[in-house]
């Protein structure tokens, strides 16, 4: 199944390129799952209230007036990684911290790493964590990039759905970090960004340094351990 999964990602991440000196200008993109089999992906029933594009934007609404935490703690198998949501993108903030509260994080992992440019986490080549989605809800959210901020190095992003979107709209279960010196500001504009390390940077570039195949999937996992809100 893993070497399936990458390579869909190869080419859907990559647009089937696996030249080194052209990953800097690639944008950020979203991953693709895919069932290998004709059996239901999960077993398990969804939650009774889902997610979807018609409900999400006045859920965020409501869940930013009693959620207000804005600092998270990534615990990653290379060390740990604080964050500093922004107030200024609630939506992005609070779908944030309601999938971190729901433990989706946990055990996805870093599936796209590129030295100096950024490390993409939220995804994972494990079936759990579709089920975990589809327990969730299908939904995008609003390209929020207007509000000032530009993707220095250490600011934290959301991906866009890459199909059908004129709009860039974010898919909501992934983010990227920014690992870039002197930042990767072509992607300034296109993408939300909804927060930035306040401290371990050094394990941001630790990931960013570790070895991958030819679609930037690292050769040994790099796991997000958990995710836990800290204020």
């Amino acid at each position: 199944m893993r070497l399936f999964i990458v390579f869909i990602l190869s080419c859907v991440l990559a647009s089937c390129q696996d030249k080194k000196t052209k990953k800097n200008t690639q944008a950020p993109k979203t991953s693709v799952h895919t069932s290998t089999t004709s059996e239901p992906v999960s077993k398990n029933k969804p939650s009774s209230f889902l997610l979807t594009d018609s409900n999400v934007m006045e859920f965020l609404v409501d869940y930013d007036k009693t959620h207000t935490e804005t600092t998270v703690r990534i615990t990653t198998d290379l060390g740990t990684i604080d964050i500093l949501l922004f107030e200024a993108t609630k939506f992005h903030r609070a779908n944030f911290i309601y999938l971190t509260k729901k433990h989706y994080f946990d055990n996805t992992q870093f599936y796209r790493v590129i030295q100096n440019f950024v490390i993409q986490g939220g995804n994972s080549d494990d079936r759990k964590t579709l089920r975990k989605r589809q327990n969730i809800g299908k939904y995008l959210l609003p390209n929020d990039y207007d509000k000032g901020f530009k993707h220095d190095r250490g600011m934290v992003s959301m991906p866009s759905k890459n199909v059908d979107n004129p709009y860039k709209k974010a898919s909501p279960f992934e983010f990227f970090i920014v690992q870039q010196r002197g930042g990767a500001h072509h992607l300034d504009g296109d993408y939300s960004i909804f927060g930035k390390v306040i401290h371990g940077m050094d394990v941001v570039d630790n990931i960013a340094a570790v070895p991958t195949d030819t679609s930037d999937w690292p050769l040994q996992n790099v796991y997000i351990k958990t995710i836990e809100v800290l204020k």
